[in-house]
């Protein structure tokens, strides 16, 4: 690994630890490609937008609950799989050409899965819709300034304060609480509220790397 390499990945404590390096390497071996990783990630957000809009079909009661813990389960998932695919194309050394691809787009389809899923998942909230719509939209922004920081030589940013693992976070958060809703039904709207976080957390984030971004590129000679 080289030093624009270091720059240009999402620092991640856990990229550190022993369990991560050794799931990497058992990944690698048994001949699991990095590619193969980001497109799983994607799957799994899938099924946990899909738990999402099935608790906005089901009454509370237990069932609800566990739609929501296996929501959890899929984002979980699909933040392993955003951490394992990196490692194995970099320390694992099967980076590709067309990595890059699976590497950005991917992760892409996976923020709209999950948030369009939860703008379904508690349809009697009625803005629950147009959150989950709006921070579907506003996640795929934010990744697309990064991105653009990068395409004009001002680097990756990688600042939030709504980055996509704080994204997770809440909406993680969120579920584990709202899981008990059959027992406090007003816990079910904490999901618009989680919504309406990640939206203006979005929109602080977005204003913060394109002044950063703005920045950079200012400095220059």
């Amino acid at each position: 690994m080289n030093n624009s390499e270091n720059i240009t990945r999402r620092p991640l404590k856990s990229r550190d630890t022993k369990w991560a390096g050794a799931v990497a390497s058992w990944l690698a071996r048994v001949g699991i490609r990095p590619n193969v990783i980001s497109v799983a990630g994607t799957v799994f957000a899938a099924g946990a937008g899909v738990c999402f809009w099935f608790t906005g079909h089901t009454a509370l009661g237990w069932h609800w609950s566990v739609l929501l813990m296996l929501a959890v389960c899929g984002m979980q998932l699909r933040l392993l799989c955003n951490l394992f695919d990196g490692m194995v194309a970099i320390e694992g050394g099967f980076r590709t050409k067309a990595g890059e691809i699976f590497n950005e787009l991917p992760d892409r389809f996976s923020d709209a899965f999950i948030f369009i899923g939860a703008a379904y998942s508690v349809p009697e909230f009625a803005w629950t819709h147009e959150l989950g719509w709006a921070a579907a939209v506003l996640a795929v922004i934010t990744a697309y300034v990064r991105a653009l920081g990068a395409s004009m030589g001002a680097g990756q940013q990688f600042i939030g304060p709504m980055a996509k693992q704080q994204r997770m976070a809440v909406m993680a958060a969120t579920c584990v609480v709202g899981a008990f809703a059959p027992i406090w039904p007003l816990l079910a709207r904490m999901i618009p509220v989680a919504l309406t976080l990640i939206i203006l957390g979005c929109v602080i984030t977005i204003i913060r790397r394109c002044h950063r971004i703005a920045q950079e590129m200012e400095s220059k000679k």
